[in-house]
């Protein structure tokens, strides 16, 4: 029902052309998928792909030992921003939620505003790229390494990663642009080529911009798309028998019917795939809310004992090497991969956003590292706390989503198929988002143009199936690495925006000072 509804509300336009050319791809992907798997060309491409995946790994994701704890610097890099604009802004990722909720409420909207989406749109497109699978199954291994402890940090990183939310989404709206046809593109590559043109750099400016785009088109193809797929299809088989699934080895069926959905929304561009995500992750988000409540509800004996487990730990863990240190950063870790604070791609959704106030979208922003990282990674944490997990499980073997699988299944037996269901469409919500995301990257490289998105689209489409069916490791393993490589002139975009961006805010901050003085005098 929903996805026919969808249809209809692309544009407006039938299914032909165009439309029906991108359709024609994604079946011309059935028969190549089947040969690929039968010529073993998973092995070719992960061997191809591997030393290339090795060398931009290592720098990325390069450590520094500190005592017997690793710490990846890319994480300090995240972390060290979130810290910095947090104290800049004056703790306004605190101060700012009550203003948050009232901007969502529409309180401040006008349809006469340059966008094409409203603020809680907007915010749902942009949860849609970063609530999923990871926070099911992502917490389920931080705890199997950590122990509670991570958990606590993880929250504490979630709160700073809103201000780091903030100033991207002030800065996407700022420096947006406005395209004749009246869709609008924005996003760390415009604003990165004009914080660097105002800072005299301006022979780097273009070139800083086009290698995000180049890198958000590679990881929205991996990382936001085949990753999804796959992913998605492994717990559908989970849910329909495992091992004795009639699916199992019909992984090519699952990604053409999902690369087909992803398909019949994102032809419609932001509009549509904004309509879609504005009714899927509220739904998605407070299902597994409410899942979540329930088994910790039905388990509230060792709810004390978890919450405890979670701040003692923090400072005294058990099991872990590195200590407190090593806790913290898998904390640190867990959730700065999580809500993307730093990576840039939840600004290039909110540029879009129908406002004359670039502040406005600051403030959206910043719930979403709140909503991905401390609600609902917290309730993840909860739920396996107070279930199956057991103080002994730290180090002795990484456990994932079938972890967090268990915790449920243990308390609601009953609840694999609905969660199968939310992880699902919390991968296909994904998929549209960050093809969103590969789509600006993409039009910034090779121009603005309706046959220059199609082409696009029916490439990130034919991915999706392949997601499903051949197990690219080396390739998602670089996406990955791309998606994190981007942090790097990201923020140092907004570093260099920084005076400008702070500004913005306080202009903003004042005129709404004002027009409460006035409302209040009025009345």
């Amino acid at each position: 029902m929903r996805i026919a509804a969808v249809r209809d509300d692309c544009g407006g336009l039938p299914l032909s052309g165009l439309k029906s050319s991108l359709l024609l791809i994604l079946l011309s992907a059935f028969p190549a998928s089947l040969h690929a798997q039968e010529a073993g060309i998973d092995a070719v491409v992960n061997a191809a792909v591997q030393p290339l995946t090795d060398a931009v790994s290592s720098f990325i994701f390069f450590e520094v030992t500190i005592g017997s704890a690793s710490l990846p610097l890319i994480v300090v890099w995240l972390i060290a921003a979130a810290t910095f604009f947090t104290l800049y802004f004056g703790f306004v990722n605190f101060r700012g939620l009550a203003h948050s909720i009232r901007i969502i409420r529409g309180d401040y909207a006008s349809p006469n505003h340059t966008g094409e989406v409203n603020h809680f749109q907007a915010l749902t497109t942009a949860l849609s790229g970063t609530v999923g699978i990871g926070n099911i199954g992502g917490m389920a291994i931080v705890l199997s390494l950590g122990g509670p402890g991570a958990t606590f940090w993880m929250i504490m990183a979630g709160l700073l990663g809103m201000s780091t939310k903030l100033a991207e989404c002030i800065a996407g709206v700022k420096y947006r642009r406005e395209n004749p046809d009246g869709t609008v593109s924005g996003g760390p590559m415009y604003y990165l080529e004009q914080g660097l043109r105002l800072r005299g750099l301006g022979l780097i400016a273009r070139p800083a911009g086009m290698f995000y785009a180049l890198a958000i088109v590679i990881g929205c193809l991996g990382i936001g798309n085949m990753f999804q797929s796959n992913q998605a299809f492994e717990q559908f088989v989970y849910a329909t028998g495992g091992g004795d699934s009639f699916f199992l080895d019909k992984g090519w069926l699952f990604g053409l019917v999902i690369a087909t959905a992803v398909a019949v929304v994102i032809i419609g561009g932001l509009k549509s795939i904004a309509r879609v995500t504005s009714r899927l992750v509220p739904f998605m988000a407070v299902g597994y809310v409410i899942f979540a409540l329930l088994v910790i509800a039905l388990n509230s004996s060792r709810l004390p004992w978890a919450i405890q487990a979670i701040f003692s730990e923090a400072f005294s863990p058990q099991g872990i090497a590195g200590g407190m240190f090593g806790v913290m950063i898998l904390g640190f870790q867990r959730a700065v991969f999580s809500n993307e604070a730093g990576i840039g791609s939840a600004a290039i959704a909110h540029s879009a956003v129908r406002t004359n106030e670039p502040s406005t979208e600051g403030y959206i922003g910043l719930l979403e590292p709140f909503i991905d990282t401390v609600v609902i990674c917290t309730l993840t944490a909860l739920v396996i706390l107070t279930t199956v997990y057991e103080p002994g499980m730290v180090g002795q073997g990484v456990q994932g989503i079938e972890l967090t699988s268990q915790a449920f299944e243990s308390t609601l037996n009953w609840s694999t198929v609905p969660l199968s269901i939310i992880a699902i469409l919390f991968a296909f919500s994904t998929m549209i988002s960050w093809s969103y995301y590969g789509l600006k990257g993409w039009t910034y490289l090779v121009g603005e143009g309706r046959k220059k998105e199609m082409l696009f689209k029916a490439f990130f489409c034919v991915f999706g199936v392949l997601g499903s069916t051949v197990q690219l490791g080396a390739v998602l393993d670089f996406s990955d690495a791309m998606v994190f490589v981007i942090a790097l002139p990201n923020i140092l975009g907004l570093y260099l925006l920084a005076p400008i961006l702070k500004q913005e805010l306080r202009g903003y901050q004042a005129r709404m000072s004002g027009a409460s003085v006035a409302s209040e005098v009025s009345s």
